[in-house]
């Protein structure tokens, strides 16, 4: 009735209002944050491009005259300048000031966002009940492959009985090796990050940094672009200046069918973290969709947040920075190589969110596959290419404290999904935070502080659209591990089976959008339903 209906879109209103303000509070949050250094006792530990880029943040902020040797130094809490200082500094206080701005970011002051969580699952309760559901991850469900709240909390519950017992064990490994090389305090959260890379530079003995100069962008591009020509049998090239770009940073490329010789499709990429003005994270964005009405090709926005040149360096990448590439270029191919000619089903339009992951993470396999990584894994100014040793010891490294990653996920996925169920009752007295602590009992191996309100900055579901979806990401990655265990069947030395399987992706999983369900295009590509065993093997908890 037009009662319900007006209260309905003042709700939705007041929904998009609050969630761009969430997101603003965390910009600002953000960007209101700066640690200042001036002794260089304070940096010790520091690798070379992190010095650079904290120089170089002191100089935009004031201090013309600092130099890398001298200072000052400026840390902000964006990614690419938060997480090098939690791996990298010895000075224990800096890394708890750090973590503690970290964990209670937009929760305070002008910028506090617990007020507008509360409202947001609110709201989002009130809109499900409006139309017809208990509560709002009913709602969000109804739209996606997962068919109930049961079936999301079953395949949590799987993954937990699997990943609980190794991370507790990997935390007792990482307080012993701590304890080993003159650690004598209790183990406290700032200091997991720090110690753990000092492990895994033992375990595995190279050091982050030390890949960055074999990862330049211009030469991860032309890796990541012949393998998608390999893959798709699509050329991929470099059209700056054909398109209006809204920063120097932004470049713009046109995609080719080899087969057609037509061009089909074109993106913008924007590669670099810029604090100032970018909000944090990755995500691909469409520009405009497929359609045979509007006689449209897609445009894809990609957007990262990867450490930006210094001086005449080019961007030299961390490893994960480069994972991060090839899933948001991953989006973006399901976007653009649509075959489906109706806007509302083309690309990722109508595609089931638990299943939109599909391609994105399917992509970040192909980082561990010698042939792929190799085309573009070169030292930027001598050309070597990368060390055959330091290969063997990305590909071990990979499932380092899976189990810690993958209990971190879990808790993130159950929380996200009891917030808006009916377990929590958002008009009662119970916070938001108050919940997060109880799921922290059972998912976490340390406890989260008393003051944690990472809540406050968890866009993906208050500001992202994964309210009530953030177990998707998993949900996927069952899929993705699956479909990519199509590739290791067929043999991934064996050429014409990856260009065949590669065809076969492309012909289904890319192309087929959101015209058919998600279940019926993977057993197009597979043969079969998705099988849970290769994510387990992937990620090392098979043991």
């Amino acid at each position: 009735d037009d009662a319900s209906r007006e209260i309905f879109n003042k709700l939705k209103l007041e929904s998009a209002e609050l969630s761009t303000k969430f997101s603003n509070n965390v910009l600002d949050s953000t960007k209101s944050f700066k640690l200042t250094i001036t002794d260089s006792n304070d940096i010790i530990g520091l690798p070379e491009s992190a010095k650079g880029l904290y120089l170089q943040n002191a100089i935009r902020n004031g201090y013309p005259d600092a130099t890398i040797d001298k200072g000052p130094w400026i840390i902000t809490l964006d990614m690419p300048s938060y997480l090098p200082a939690m791996q990298h500094l010895k000075n224990r206080k800096l890394r708890e000031e750090l973590y503690r701005a970290a964990i209670t970011k937009a929760s305070t002051g002008e910028t506090d966002n617990s007020k507008i969580i509360q409202r947001i699952i609110q709201i989002k309760t009130e809109v499900a009940k409006l139309l017809g559901y208990k509560c709002y991850a009913e709602l969000s469900l109804s739209s996606k492959m997962a068919p109930n709240v049961d079936s999301v909390l079953q395949l949590i519950d799987m993954l937990y009985e699997k990943s609980y017992p190794i991370a507790k064990q990997e935390l007792e490994e990482l307080k012993a090796f701590a304890k080993d090389n003159g650690f004598t305090e209790e183990l406290s959260l700032w200091d997991v990050p720090y110690w753990s890379e000092r492990m895994r530079e033992k375990l595995y003995s190279y050091e982050e940094e030390a890949l960055r100069p074999y990862f330049a962008l211009p030469n991860v591009l032309d890796g990541l672009f012949s393998l998608a020509n390999r893959l798709f049998d699509i050329s991929i090239e470099n059209a700056n200046g054909e398109a209006q770009v809204w920063n120097q940073d932004v470049q713009y490329f046109k995609i080719k069918d080899n087969t057609s010789g037509d061009y089909i499709a074109s993106f913008y990429l924007d590669p670099y973290s810029r604090p100032a003005d970018k909000r944090g994270g990755a995500w691909m964005d469409t520009c405009l969709g497929k359609s045979k009405v509007l006689n449209t090709k897609p445009v894809a926005y990609l957007t990262c947040n990867g450490s930006p040149p210094v001086g005449e360096q080019p961007s030299l990448m961390t490893f994960r920075e480069v994972e991060t590439l090839f899933h948001e270029f991953g989006h973006g191919l399901q976007h653009m190589l649509t075959t489906v000619e109706h806007a509302d089903a083309a690309g990722i339009n109508n595609v089931e969110w638990d299943a939109v992951e599909l391609p994105s993470q399917f992509m970040e396999n192909w980082c561990f596959d010698k042939k792929t990584l190799y085309s573009f894994a070169k030292h930027y100014q001598t050309n070597e290419p990368l060390p055959q040793e330091l290969f063997e010891k990305i590909k071990n490294a990979k499932n380092f404290q899976a189990g810690l990653g993958m209990m971190r996920q879990l808790f993130f996925g159950a929380m996200d999904i009891e917030l808006y169920s009916e377990q929590y009752d958002a008009f009662s007295d119970k916070t938001p935070f108050e919940l997060q602590q109880e799921l922290a009992k059972k998912y976490t191996v340390i406890p989260p502080l008393p003051e944690d309100r990472f809540l406050c900055s968890f866009g993906h579901i208050f500001a992202g659209g994964y309210s009530a979806g953030y177990y998707s990401y998993k949900w996927a990655e069952v899929m993705s591990a699956d479909a990519f265990g199509a590739f290791e069947e067929g043999g991934l030395e064996n050429e014409e089976k990856v260009r065949e399987i590669g065809k076969r992706f492309r012909d289904t999983v890319l192309s087929l959008g959101g015209g058919k369900s998600p279940s019926e295009v993977f057993k197009l590509f597979r043969n079969r339903d998705p099988s849970p065993d290769a994510l387990l093997r992937h990620s090392g908890l098979t043991k």
